[in-house]
């Protein structure tokens, strides 16, 4: 298991500092959230260290210990973090940690509204009944409602500061707002709007900007299709004229090169930004960089 508060992963010097307010974050788009709106008011530690899938990931008694200690624990909700109600539970009786869900406020998607439809691959394999999506932060107009929840928690949690937050907030909100609209725009303009993916993480970038997202694996990247399911996705990729495979750099993307082998497809990366990998890290990609990315080879994709 990955020890908690490794020194990686976007997750500063790992320990509480006292005289700020010690924000713990779940995963890495939180963590960039409360850095860009908190500022130096704030001392942020991520709990997920650089390269590991948050799918993959659970936390240790250190890491109970050090979120219980903090003011604030930010967590995505929707799914996302299932061992977030056991951790709770193991919080002291007389914590005064504030948690705050951060998607709260979005439309969530209930597993994999397009399943139905015919030439969704015709597979069963994306997602239990019942479940739901949990990748909100994919969508730049999620991730502004998200950027809202960040900035109401830090003045609960820190009032004095309230001016900061806000003023934090709002040139944040105003590069949201603009990543928004060029994906809004560009997208709107491509001839293909398909999108054969590896794992279903981008049902949120496919509803709000007129996507359709054909999916390898479910929503949880470990989830392993069954050849019927592989068959069904290579005939939809050949009379679709799917021209690329797009895999992402925290899972293998074995399975994503083998259908790009087999259909005359080639692969590029879509990231969903769960995570940065070291390089990443190492290259000083944030969000943005990753978004501006992933928009690029959308539009490469779908001309």
């Amino acid at each position: 298991m990955i020890l908690l508060l490794s020194g990686c992963g976007g997750s500063g010097s790992g320990k509480l500092v006292e005289g700020k307010t010690n924000v713990v974050t779940s995963f890495y788009p939180l963590y960039f959230l409360a850095n860009e709106i908190g500022g130096k008011e704030v001392n942020v530690i991520n709990l997920i260290p650089a390269g590991v899938e948050p799918h993959d990931w659970s936390p240790k008694s250190r890491d109970l210990d050090v979120v219980s200690k903090a003011q604030l624990f930010l967590y995505n909700g929707a799914g996302l973090e299932g061992w977030v109600d056991d951790f709770f539970q193991g919080l002291p009786a007389d914590s005064k940690l504030i948690t705050v869900k951060a998607s709260e406020g979005i439309a969530t998607i209930e597993g994999n509204p397009e399943e139905e439809e015919e030439h969704a691959g015709e597979s069963d394999h994306n997602h239990e009944s019942g479940s739901v999506d949990p990748h909100t932060w994919v969508s730049p107009k999620s991730m502004l409602v998200m950027a809202g929840n960040v900035r109401d928690s830090l003045v609960k949690a820190d009032p004095g500061h309230q001016a900061d937050y806000e003023a934090n907030f709002a040139a944040l909100s105003s590069k949201l707002t603009a990543l928004d609209g060029e994906y809004e725009e560009k997208l709107k303009a491509v001839p293909n709007k398909d999108i054969v993916v590896s794992h279903q993480a981008f049902g949120y970038l496919a509803r709000d900007y007129g996507l359709h997202q054909v999916p390898i694996m479910g929503l949880s990247p470990d989830a392993e299709p069954k050849a019927q399911d592989l068959l069904n996705i290579a005939k939809f990729v050949e009379e679709n004229h799917v021209k690329y495979i797009f895999f992402e750099e925290l899972v293998s993307d074995e399975l994503a090169k083998t259908l790009a082998r087999e259909t005359g497809a080639s692969t590029l990366v879509l990231n969903p930004i769960e995570g940065l990998t070291p390089s990443e890290e190492k290259n000083g990609d944030d969000y943005f960089s990753l978004m501006d990315k992933n928009l690029q080879n959308l539009l490469k994709a779908l001309q």
